[in-house]
Parts: structure tokens; C-alpha cells; sequence
């Protein structure tokens, strides 16, 4: 999984697994979902970012076990 924050065009990209996109989604406006071939969502991009998010610069991961 990778994150990757564009502050050029201020958009936050949250991969889950690299393949190619097949189709996108756009749920809600500025939110749009990335899938494979298969329906497996592939990534999920956050337009204007920095309005939709705290803190674009930082970010914590945890795993509940």
C-alpha cells in the first residue's frame, strides 16, 4: 500500500495494490474510486486535498491485531 500526496495539483492518492486501472469511479464529486478488470479496487484518489484532509504531509499506519 503507498500514499502519495501532488501538492501541485493537490491531490492524495491512496494505492492498494499497482496494476493497471481499468475503470474509475467518481462516487462523490472530488472522491474517485480506481478498480481492475476483475471489480478490485486498485486505488482511491482525493481531489483538493488539502481542504478534504488534516494534515496531507503526515500519516499514520496501524494494524489492529
Amino acid at each position: 500500500m503507498k500514499a502519495v500526496y501532488d501538492s501541485k495539483t493537490d491531490t492524495l492518492v491512496l494505492e492498494f495494490k499497482v496494476g493497471p486501472v481499468a475503470e474509475s469511479d467518481e462516487n462523490k464529486p472530488g472522491i474517485v474510486l480506481d478498480y481492475d478488470a476483475g471489480g478490485n479496487i486498485v486505488s482511491i484518489e482525493i481531489m483538493d486535498a488539502s481542504r478534504r484532509v488534516e494534515d496531507t504531509r503526515s500519516m499514520q499506519f496501524e494494524v489492529a491485531v
